[in-house]
């Protein structure tokens, strides 16, 4: 009985670390090294916020919650088509990409999955770096003013 308990832990612990959060430097540091960055949120996050400089926009989720997964995958494996390359997922907060990498890390062959710890308000904006609309070290975020 132990032995199945631990085997089976073993097995839940190889499948969790498929998909891991990294921190903000941790991504700059992936970046430089060509790793991609998929931000999956929608058109009107990307006007409000900008996008992490270099990422690919892949939206995943439409305003109502929708999703057409094939279609999505299908785009994903253009910008990623080696199943075993590294990758970063992005979005508002990290809910999406907790989802997504889920996803992807259980029903696809992708195995290095990242996302960004926090998402790109929390994890990113936050920490003073820069966006396409948000210059780096502008100070505090519009949605911090209340």
């Amino acid at each position: 009985m132990r032995i199945i308990i631990l085997a089976l832990f073993g097995v839940s612990l190889h499948v969790m670390a498929d998909f891991r959060a990294l921190s903000a430097g941790q991504v700059q540091a992936k970046q430089k090294l060509g790793v991609a960055i998929i931000d999956v949120r929608r058109a009107d996050e990307y006007q409000k916020y900008g996008v992490i400089p270099g990422s690919h926009k892949l939206t995943f989720f439409d305003t109502k919650g929708k999703y057409n997964v094939q279609k999505w995958l299908a785009d994903l494996a253009k910008i990623v088509p080696d199943k075993e390359a590294e990758f970063i997922l992005v979005c508002a907060h990290a809910n999406r990409t907790k989802t997504i990498g889920r996803f992807l890390d259980k029903k696809t062959q992708y195995s290095n999955i990242f996302e960004l710890d926090r998402g790109i308000n929390y994890g990113w904006i936050d920490k003073g770096l820069a966006t396409t609309k948000i210059p780096a070290g502008s100070g505090k975020p519009w949605y911090k003013f209340w």
